[in-house]
């Protein structure tokens, strides 16, 4: 489901390439943005677990430096039945982690700083089986991919925005002239939110599940998420951003309302609720 899921998106990311492209070049356009779109993808698949950890300043951990963390994600890896991947922190005090990578044999887990220091070692665990779980129902790529694509349509609504005020695009009957290029720098951004949305929000309540399982206790889950919720708000992640929003255990723009209408994350009372619900249920 997530390699189909995976293709689309970047059948996706191609045609708004060449509608880019067409906009501003008539079909000579088009046809660049086509061959940049080819290499853009293939980009992607490769790097885009590398730029996202980039963008945050992660930093690799060995379990030297980091023993407790180290070893709660090679065990859940192990009950997983998972490669063990590597394991990234990130210097920040907002509370919050998420995983990446294109497959479970090239994926990274990373937390900030902040999480670890706010909760108890239980709780960590909790939040990296959450992780782990994303790693093994394969939905980084399709997630990291989803960040990219994002930030590439940011990118080409800011460029088209900017050809509108300088007068450039083609003539329409050559492409979409000046008039395209403004509807373009509009409606982009709405199509990368629409593309962030549309990854499920099940996919989070899913990889809850399977963390709580991993754990035995979903309990530690819940009382991390709520932790978090409220960590979130006191210490907001300054420099998180709406493209790699929906790659976090809990958004990181809670705190703006306009992100809060269009979160690709459930309310977290629900997510909190349906983990004791589980824990209940694995007591009787």
């Amino acid at each position: 489901m997530n390699v189909a899921k995976t293709g689309f998106l970047m059948m996706v990311m191609t045609g708004l390439f060449m509608i880019f492209g067409y906009a501003v070049g008539g079909e000579q356009g088009m046809v660049l943005a086509l061959v940049i779109a080819v290499v853009s993808n293939g980009f992607m698949y490769w790097f885009s677990d590398s730029l996202v950890l980039r963008a945050y300043n992660a930093q690799e951990i060995t379990r030297t430096q980091m023993p407790d963390v180290y070893e709660m994600v090679e065990r859940l890896a192990k009950r997983a039945e998972l490669p063990m991947p590597k394991v990234y922190l990130i210097p920040s005090p907002a509370p919050n982690a998420f995983a990446t990578g294109r497959n479970p044999s090239h994926a990274a887990v990373a937390l900030t700083q902040g999480l670890y220091d706010m909760l108890s070692p239980a709780e960590v665990e909790g939040v990296l089986a959450h992780e782990m779980a994303h790693v093994k129902h394969r939905d980084i790529l399709t997630a990291t991919i989803v960040g990219t694509l994002a930030g590439a349509i940011g990118v080409l609504a800011s460029i088209a925005r900017w050809g509108a005020i300088l007068g450039g695009g083609r003539d329409d009957d050559e492409g979409g002239g000046i008039v395209g290029l403004i509807v373009m720098s509009i409606v982009m951004p709405l199509i990368a939110m629409v593309i962030q949305m549309a990854i499920s929000r099940s996919r989070e309540f899913h990889a809850d599940q399977t963390g709580g399982e991993l754990t035995g206790h979903p309990e530690y889950l819940a009382r991390a998420l709520e932790k978090i919720s409220v960590g979130n708000q006191v210490r907001p992640m300054h420099n998180a951003q709406p493209a790699t929003a929906h790659l976090f255990i809990s958004n990181p723009l809670s705190g703006k309302r306009i992100a809060n209408l269009f979160s690709t994350h459930p309310a977290m009372e629900d997510r909190v609720k349906r983990l004791l619900d589980q824990a209940s249920s694995m007591r009787r």
